[in-house]
């Protein structure tokens, strides 16, 4: 196996998926970044964490950048080699802002850039329909891999998507709490049924939402409205629930990011933000347009064209 001998590291976004109706489809990239270094070393697999997740999550080769690491070693038709990893983390963990997307992301990619003719033999396509396999669903490691709004679907069983430019004058605020969240716990709470007056209302709503984070702004109070997930997911996060319905009363487009319980809300141009109380940081992020990136080794950023999904529209 060819390997390189200098390290790698990669860069990954946070991201905010769902966006209010776009349950599972709709993903957008956060200017906010875990930076993953990796280098082949003899013996066994070690992983140093610091920031968020340091002394909680795992350092060898259960650690999730490692497993993704060892999936696209195994599509490359490569043998795990002996890594040392060093994640430097800033996206929170289990907060609805995709940790675990972005480390996936990060991993797929590293395992790639480590192997000579990887990015060949492992295009982006191939990345995340292996990216959504190892997540589940592809609605936030396309915005992770691919930077900006994201359209995500599966088709034969594996994760595609499209990337579109946001409007320039949007700007992503999210409201971080302490409690931590799950995604697991989240999903359960969803009924297996819904009426299907809901569900069309949250079709016409999507694609609202799409017209209005990449040309009209102005649209996005009504079309980030949802009736799918987030009242059937209220009841495990009252607080993210209360902090929504407060920030929508007062004229702000504010959804549940992701499973929870991060709230994001958009900013458009220099619109204000009500006073929520020192209960949540606040952190005003750009949209992260280039998606993940090697900043040490000899890749640039991840396809950005309008259609990444492996087939053109």
């Amino acid at each position: 196996m060819a390997l390189l001998s200098t390290s790698v590291r990669v860069r990954v976004p946070a991201t905010s998926a769902n966006l209010g109706p776009g349950f599972d489809s709709l993903g957008l990239a956060l200017d906010r970044y875990d930076e993953v270094t990796a280098r082949v070393a003899p013996g066994d697999v070690v992983v140093e964490v610091t920031g968020e997740g340091a002394g909680q999550l795992p350092t060898g080769d259960d650690h999730l950048v490692v497993r993704a690491m060892r999936a696209a070693f195994d599509a490359l038709s490569e043998p795990l080699p002996g890594l040392e990893l060093s994640c430097a983390n800033a996206i929170p963990q289990a907060r609805g802002m995709g940790s675990s997307s972005a480390a996936i992301v990060a991993g797929l990619l590293l395992a790639r850039e480590l192997v000579v003719d990887g990015a060949r033999r492992l295009p982006d396509p191939a990345v995340l329909a292996l990216a959504s396999a190892l997540e589940g669903h592809p609605d936030n490691v396309a915005p992770c891999l691919l930077g900006g709004f994201t359209i995500a679907w599966t088709e034969n069983g594996e994760g595609r998507a499209v990337r579109l430019d946001p409007h320039p004058s949007i700007r992503p605020v999210v409201y971080v709490p302490a409690t931590r969240g799950l995604t697991a716990e989240a999903r359960a709470a969803l009924p297996e049924r819904v009426p299907h007056g809901d569900a069309a209302f949250n079709a016409g709503r999507a694609a609202l939402l799409v017209h209005a984070v990449t040309s009209d702004p102005a649209l996005l109070l009504t079309a980030t409205e949802d009736r799918l997930h987030q009242d059937y997911r209220a009841p495990g996060m009252p607080h993210t629930a209360e902090l929504v319905a407060t920030l929508r009363a007062a004229g702000v487009p504010a959804v549940v990011s992701g499973a929870g319980p991060t709230v994001l809300a958009f900013v458009v141009g220099d619109g204000a933000l009500p006073d929520v109380g020192d209960t949540w940081k606040v952190w005003k992020l750009g949209v992260a347009d280039a998606g993940a990136s090697i900043v040490a080794g000899t890749m640039g950023h991840a396809e950005r064209d309008p259609v990444a999904a492996g087939r053109e529209s």
